[in-house]
């Protein structure tokens, strides 16, 4: 009896479990049947308007401005050498590493014992020179005075010869005493010739005193130089680089001891391209003098100095492309040569053109032109320089229209803008952290938070997601989800 009753219990709950699961069915298909018998209602379409910055188009007179990279260098560098060898006696306090010196001011001393010693045997030798010089020069006064004599004895003896000729004619002298007298006089010519030999070779020896003086003067002026080599000075006022030497240092002649630089006679070095080089260049082919500056931060400070373009390299360097070219600097404290500057180079100016943002072009020089009723046209631009983040163009046609000033993906032709115009005191305030983003996300949160459209719950999700990924503010976020809401 007892297994008989608890298998009809059993029976009637396995029955009422079946009754309400067909129950349970039943009830999900009337659901099922009544939900797809109901017409989904469909909100009707509404266009959406995304809010843009624009600006308008002015045509001006623009000066360009190129922007370069180049290196400071010095025009006037002297490497100081060692003239002659030896051992370093005496250095100056300012040869030194960046040490200031001033024009002709001595530098180093090289031990001048053996330039001295070579001096004063030249002086001795000069003085030797000098003597012989002058014993010849009072020989030949003597010689010239024998010559005189000389001459004076021929003259008595010609006399001395006519008149025992013309004896002889009168019948009173004798043809011996003719004889001796001719006798005589050949002796007296015999004896003036002895002395003009004597004062030629005079003459002669005086020559050669002289020849010899200027060689002991070419001697002693070069034993002057050598120790006047001894000691290394400035040429000019400049500052010290590259020091190699030390006191009591023994040192070769032509050692290079240190390098001189001008602080004052600066230049910068660049390099353009071809195109930008010609820029620069007159209808004639010369150069222009084009106005440059030079800028450089140093620990957050801007230095900054003004120059003109002087002249370019000679030829292109091998493996190089474009022309090097250099300008003079002038009051320029703080520059040293071998910094990296910025250049900035004015260019000729143009006539006629706009300036817009970088961001208002696209690839193909267009820009999207605020036309009727706020709607968006293409418009096609000249683009002739970039300068930072703006563009200066030539727009034939549009002048006096606004441009979005920010192209974006969601922006195209036919599009309706809100526009968002410089200095309007009606547009909303712009949330700083909305505008520390690029502009391509800001005009998507834009769009999401101007548009304040519904969206399903899956894709709410999705769009909160994707934001918080992008690392979105928090607060950007709520108020786009409010908007979706």
């Amino acid at each position: 009896m007892r297994f008989i009753r608890r298998s009809l219990v059993g029976l009637f709950l396995l029955a009422v479990t079946v009754g309400l699961m067909s129950y349970a069915g039943f009830t999900v298909w009337q659901s099922l049947q009544a939900s797809w018998s109901q017409e989904t209602g469909t909100r009707p379409a509404r266009e959406r308007v995304f809010a843009a910055n624009v600006v308008a188009i002015q045509p001006e007179t623009i000066r360009p401005e190129l922007t370069t990279f180049g290196e400071v260098r010095a025009r006037r560098t002297l490497q100081l050498r060692a003239s002659a060898g030896g051992t370093v006696i005496w250095l100056s306090d300012a040869f030194e590493e960046g040490g200031s010196v001033a024009a002709g001011e001595v530098l180093v001393r090289i031990d001048p014992a053996d330039a001295q010693s070579a001096l004063e045997t030249a002086e001795a030798d000069l003085a030797d020179a000098d003597a012989e010089l002058r014993d010849a020069t009072r020989v030949l006064g003597l010689a010239g005075d024998e010559v005189a004599a000389a001459e004076d004895q021929a003259r008595l003896r010609a006399s001395a010869l006519s008149r025992q000729k013309d004896l002889l004619e009168r019948g009173v002298g004798s043809t011996a005493a003719v004889e001796t007298a001719e006798l005589a006089l050949s002796s007296a010519n015999q004896s003036l010739l002895s002395r003009r030999q004597a004062k030629a070779a005079t003459e002669a020896r005086i020559d050669q005193a002289k020849t010899a003086l200027q060689r002991r003067q070419i001697a002693l002026r070069e034993a002057e130089r050598r120790l006047a080599d001894t000691q290394v000075k400035a040429e000019f006022a400049g500052v010290l680089n590259n020091v190699s030497i030390v006191e009591g240092g023994l040192v070769s002649q032509g050692e290079t001891l240190a390098e001189l630089i001008d602080p004052s006679a600066l230049e910068v070095s660049f390099r353009l391209s071809t195109p930008q080089y010609a820029r620069f260049v007159s209808d004639n082919g010369q150069l222009l003098g084009a106005d440059v500056t030079a800028s450089i931060d140093v620990l957050g400070v801007d230095l900054a100095a003004t120059g003109q373009v002087s002249r370019e390299s000679a030829a292109v360097g091998q493996g190089q492309t474009g022309r090097l070219l250099f300008a003079q600097i002038e009051n320029a404290p703080g520059f040293r040569p071998g910094d990296f500057v910025t250049v900035r180079i004015s260019e000729p100016p143009l006539d006629q053109v706009a300036r817009l943002p970088a961001t208002a072009l696209d690839a193909a020089n267009m820009v999207l032109v605020l036309g009727e009723d706020d709607r968006l046209e293409v418009g096609e631009v000249r683009l002739l320089r970039r300068e930072g983040d703006d563009v200066i163009v030539r727009a034939r046609g549009l002048t006096g229209r606004e441009v979005v000033a920010e192209r974006t993906p969601l922006l195209g032709a036919g599009i309706r803008i809100r526009p968002v115009r410089p200095g309007n005191a009606d547009a909303p305030p712009q949330d700083p952290e909305l505008v520390a983003l690029d502009p391509e996300r800001r005009a998507r949160l834009v769009a999401f938070v101007e548009g304040n459209h519904r969206m399903p719950a899956e894709a709410k999700e999705r769009v909160l997601g994707q934001l918080q990924q992008d690392k979105v503010p928090a607060r950007m976020v709520e108020r786009i989800e409010s908007r979706m809401n």
